[in-house]
């Protein structure tokens, strides 16, 4: 029951925000058409269902990273009904000590909801000011589109976010892997940091991923 209405507030939270980061629809309803042998972007509306606009894949956590944390996002690639409809969910679990790695939304804001549990949660500015918090059950934060945000379990029991994003597919791109994982030159890497080759190879192999 808990986790519904924080999704609900969730979705009525994207309300307050001016300008959605996706094109308004122009029909009612658009559900993405997964069928890859046709070019219809959508279902035929005569055969959408009320199952076409329910999601049942948040009742319980998803599984656990090396960082303590398991998160299910609900947009338009798991959910098709969400298409043109600019928002999207996601439901963030966190073991203690658990922790959400500093990345960002290039497409979206995010609004995030504690659900349980006490949460360090915070974002850094084009100033590289950091606002941070530890947040409680019940309170909520905002993180603007494309800053760098993070969030870590203070508590000694699990906890759960669930965020909100204003479009329908806001993407991800987790710093420690974007810069370490990806084949950007080690000699860069060097002069950015201050890292010699071999600290820079020890931590490549932990983010390795393209």
């Amino acid at each position: 029951m808990a986790l519904m209405v924080a999704v609900l507030f969730a979705i009525l939270f994207q309300g307050y925000v001016s300008l959605a980061s996706d094109p308004d629809p122009v029909r009612d309803f658009c559900i993405a058409n997964i069928d890859s042998a046709t070019n219809i972007p959508c279902k035929n509306s005569s055969d959408a269902t009320v199952e076409d606009f329910i999601f049942s894949g948040i009742k319980s956590h998803g599984k656990f990273s090396e960082t303590g944390l398991a998160s299910i996002p609900v947009n338009v690639n798991n959910f098709p009904g969400l298409n043109t409809l600019g928002m999207s969910l996601v439901r963030a679990d966190f073991e203690a000590g658990g922790v959400n790695v500093p990345h960002f939304h290039p497409r979206a804001t995010e609004v995030a909801y504690v659900l349980e549990g006490k949460i360090y949660s915070g974002f850094v500015d084009t100033q590289n000011k950091v606002f941070a918090k530890v947040l409680e059950k019940g309170e909520v934060m905002v993180f603007p589109k494309g800053l760098v945000h993070f969030q870590m379990n203070v508590g000694d029991k699990p906890a759960t976010i669930v965020g909100s994003f204003n479009s329908e597919n806001p993407g991800s791109m987790k710093i420690p892997t974007a810069v370490f994982g990806c084949g950007i030159k080690e000699e860069l890497l060097e002069k950015a940091f201050g890292l010699k080759g071999k600290d820079i190879s020890k931590v490549r192999k932990k983010f390795l991923s393209c």
